[in-house]
């Protein structure tokens, strides 16, 4: 009886952090649907309310490492739900928010709060569990980060359309309330593992001004995309950024209690599930972002339908999960990593060959179907596979780690996806706009200067504007803006493609099918 209540209050612990670690996610991706509101709210631009995102990102990415390795040092049970409590605390503050400043404050600290979520996560889960019940828990809470993420538009959608934009945070505040009180009486608390160990200051510092410097410098670009590389304001941010990393690893080398054990990265495993965890962020989180705009704003679907049809992906993350979680103990974890990546890959593909001016959801579900398996079974198997042959003093940095790195794949990807768009979109303009009949040259320079303005999400409102529908050239110019879209959309869907097979053969080169337990320590692991 008191094993069975015992494994009924692990299960409990369990939903938890699960729902903590969804509200977290979403909140990453379900702003971007109630942007439309918040302009008019705000009487507002995209311009300026891109701080809202922006402020979430940054901040995220950056304390990721650091609440993870607070984590470790203090009990990670005491810096989840600090993390739980404030991020709650900033969603109640964001929701009543009626200005622009107080909003991005509040989405800073609420980033904080998700990161601390985020990172703790996994390595409470794989603390809390042991065994066959650890590779099961896992993949729920895989199945768990998966959904969060494709489901911003289906829950965003709904709400900003019933209850207004400030919905999307008052949410957070009874489902977080449940989530603490669960945590304090179900989750196990870890070990302090910072006893007679000092805050390694220097690292945090340097890890946090690094990735801020190189996230931010891929924002600039991503937000200007006609600025070059070498201009100072992207190329210095990017140099600086990886100066204050390399500086962050020499610090780490010679400090006694260094923030992260270098050594990890000297494991062709570990290096492997890095390497997965950022093809899984710059392939399938990036283009999310890019599918949902080719829906909303070229097929014409409202955010509630496209959230609706892009359950043919986000579903698999609840139906895989668990699934996986038990298959991963019988099964060569490698295999099913790189198979599924590969598997992807063919998505991908199968939607760059179906995009066209007359594309619809009937051509898109099945590679979207193939997509979100891939989802659906990596990002449980990331979890499992990444805290085999770490000691549990490192598995909050482990977890921090790899959360980092599918974070920061997220932001290059969508930044390196939108600029490859962008060249194909207007190569494609370039190449057509001129040609078009009855269109005056002044009218050709002047919307082209439009179109390369408003950018590939945002051409279809220029091209189909009622002043330009009732021009005699509208239906040829319409036509070039649609397929100068497309084969921006298409060369994404093949970029894509690219990176998750990389990611699958990455898997393939450096995981290994047997890692030894975590309970054996570093120095005798090889």
């Amino acid at each position: 009886m008191a094993q069975k209540n015992s494994k009924t209050r692990q299960w409990i612990a369990l939903a938890a952090m699960s729902l903590g670690v969804f509200m977290g996610l979403l909140d990453v991706t379900v702003v971007n649907v109630a942007l439309p509101t918040m302009v008019r709210s705000f009487n507002t631009t995209f311009t300026n309310l891109q701080w809202v995102l922006n402020a979430y990102t940054l901040v995220y990415a950056v304390t990721l490492l650091i609440m993870s390795k607070l984590g470790d040092m203090y009990g990670r049970k005491k810096v989840f739900l600090g993390s739980l409590i404030l991020f709650v605390i900033a969603s109640a503050i964001n929701g009543m928010a009626t200005s622009l400043l107080v909003l991005d404050i509040g989405r800073g600290v609420q980033a904080i709060g998700g990161a601390g979520m985020m990172s703790l996560s996994m390595a409470l889960v794989a603390s809390n569990f042991s065994g066959r019940d650890r590779g099961l828990a896992l993949g729920i809470l895989g199945s768990v980060i998966g959904i969060s993420t494709a489901s911003g538009p289906l829950i965003g959608g709904y709400l900003i359309e019933n209850f207004g934009w400030s919905s999307i945070f008052y949410v957070n505040v009874p489902f977080g309330i449940l989530a603490v009180i669960m945590t304090i009486i179900y989750v196990k608390e870890t070990p302090s593992y910072g006893k007679n160990k000092h805050i390694d200051l220097g690292g945090m510092v340097l890890s946090a001004a690094g990735l801020f410097a190189i996230i931010y410098g891929l924002i600039v670009k991503e937000s200007n995309p006609h600025l070059s590389w070498g201009s100072l304001e992207v190329s210095g941010l990017l140099v600086a950024g990886l100066i204050l990393l390399i500086l962050f690893v020499i610090v780490e080398l010679h400090v006694a209690d260094p923030m992260v054990d270098i050594n990890m990265f000297k494991r062709p495993h570990f290096i492997g599930i890095i390497i997965v965890a950022f093809a899984l962020g710059a392939g399938i989180y990036a283009y999310n972002a890019y599918l949902t705009a080719l829906m909303q704003n070229y097929i014409g679907y409202s955010a509630v339908q496209t959230g609706v049809r892009q359950l043919t992906m986000s579903v698999w993350s609840l139906v895989l999960g668990p699934i996986v979680g038990i298959l991963s103990s019988r099964y060569s974890k490698k295999w099913m990593i790189s198979i599924s990546l590969f598997v992807g890959g063919v998505g991908f593909l199968l939607i760059a060959r179906v995009i066209g001016p007359d594309v619809s959801f009937v051509d898109l579900w099945p590679g979207m179907v193939l997509m979100g398996i891939t989802n659906g079974m990596v990002n449980p198997l990331l979890n499992t596979t990444g805290m085999e042959g770490v000691i549990p003093s490192e598995m909050g940095m482990a977890s921090g780690l790899l959360n980092v790195f599918r974070q920061l794949g997220t932001t290059v990807g969508v930044v390196s996806l939108g600029l490859i768009q962008d060249s194909q979109y207007e190569n494609y303009l370039n190449g057509h706009l001129g040609k078009i009949s009855n269109m005056p040259a002044p009218a050709v320079t002047g919307l082209k200067k439009a179109l390369v303005e408003a950018g590939p999400f945002s051409g279809h409102g220029v091209a189909f504007s009622s002043r330009i529908s009732q021009a005699p050239f509208a239906q040829d110019f319409q036509r070039v803006v649609i397929k100068a879209y497309d084969n921006g959309m298409t060369a994404v869907s093949l970029t894509s493609a690219a990176i998750v097979i990389v990611g699958g053969i990455g898997a393939v080169l450096l995981l290994r099918n047997h890692v030894e337990s975590t309970e054996i320590p570093t120095e005798k692991r090889n």
